[in-house]
């Protein structure tokens, strides 16, 4: 990982112990914390392009999931923990503590989303404002799973199967499942999209067993604990208490289905967004957009 481009210099490196194990962390900027959480298959540097817009009005903290990127990749337990959202939540509410900020605002793409909202249900005095980056709540997409959207996300059916069947398949040729899975998942349809760099970073992780095996468990989570834990906050009425803007790309797999605003709704009594002109990757494909939509909300 050392060989790897820097893509946030003059950036600080941490490592911070957390009950997931050994957060890294990008950290720079000035101003109000905000926090940024990554998605599958990816790591913190998905956000070197948003960042530069960002840090001259918000002190960053770019951290790697549990298992992603640069961070620890613990053997997992019970109900697939620290890889369900509500301990991987958990630990990011420790890493922002250790780093002194009781209160922060957050922003999360895929896996990072679902991180975030579960964050807001379990932390709420934790949290500012939030905002979400192409997703919908995961026991919506369970609940509202259709054919053609079940073909569209097979990846969490797959992904989800027991241990190691997933591991084998993708092990065998995993820079270019990767490669393919994130060409798929763009407005462009191939690679053309991404920072050559960013692509070195994702590779080399993604290469590495244990953090296939991370990634893989953060899908079986989904499809267990996360769902479950989701269902009960529904059931109860437990609701995201700050405002959340919730973004997602013109082609991205939210915009096939419900108004994803009208799905927020049901979670959240303070809700606003709209659609950002690229596919799933907003903060790679169109960071300027992307960037005047968070500003104007986080501001």
């Amino acid at each position: 990982m050392t060989q790897l481009a820097d893509l946030f210099p003059g950036y600080e490196s941490r490592f911070i112990e957390t009950s997931a194990g050994k957060i890294f962390a990008r950290v720079g900027g000035k101003g109000a914390p905000l926090l940024l959480l990554h998605g599958y298959p990816q790591s913190n540097v998905m956000w070197h392009r948003l960042a530069p817009l960002l840090d001259k009005q918000f002190t960053l903290v770019i951290p790697d999931l549990p298992g992603y990127g640069q961070s620890d990749a613990p053997e997992s337990s019970v109900g697939h923990a620290p890889y369900d959202k509500r301990s991987m939540a958990q630990a990011m509410c420790e890493a922002m503590a250790a780093l002194g900020h009781k209160q922060f605002s957050l922003a999360g793409h895929d896996r990072g989303g679902r991180v975030a909202y579960r964050l807001a249900l379990d932390h709420p005095e934790r949290l500012l404002k939030l905002c979400t980056l192409d997703i919908v709540p995961t026991y919506e997409m369970w609940a509202r799973l259709t054919p053609a959207s079940a073909m569209k996300i097979f990846h969490w059916t797959f992904l989800a199967q027991p241990f190691p069947l997933p591991e084998k398949m993708i092990g065998h040729m995993p820079v270019e499942y990767l490669e393919w899975k994130i060409s798929s998942w763009n407005g462009e349809n191939n690679l053309s999209v991404f920072d050559p760099r960013a692509l070195e970073h994702y590779r080399a992780a993604f290469t590495q067993p244990a953090r296939l095996h991370a990634s893989c468990e953060d899908y079986r989570a989904g499809e267990t604990t996360d769902r479950l834990n989701d269902e009960a906050d529904k059931k109860g009425g437990n609701k995201i208490r700050c405002p959340l803007l919730a973004l997602w790309g013109e082609s991205g797999i939210p915009s096939k289905g419900s108004n994803p605003l009208d799905i927020w709704r049901e979670w959240a009594s303070d809700v606003s967004g709209g659609p950002i002109r690229s596919g799933h990757f907003l903060a790679e494909e169109n960071p300027a957009d992307t960037a005047k939509a968070m500003l104007a909300f986080f501001a």
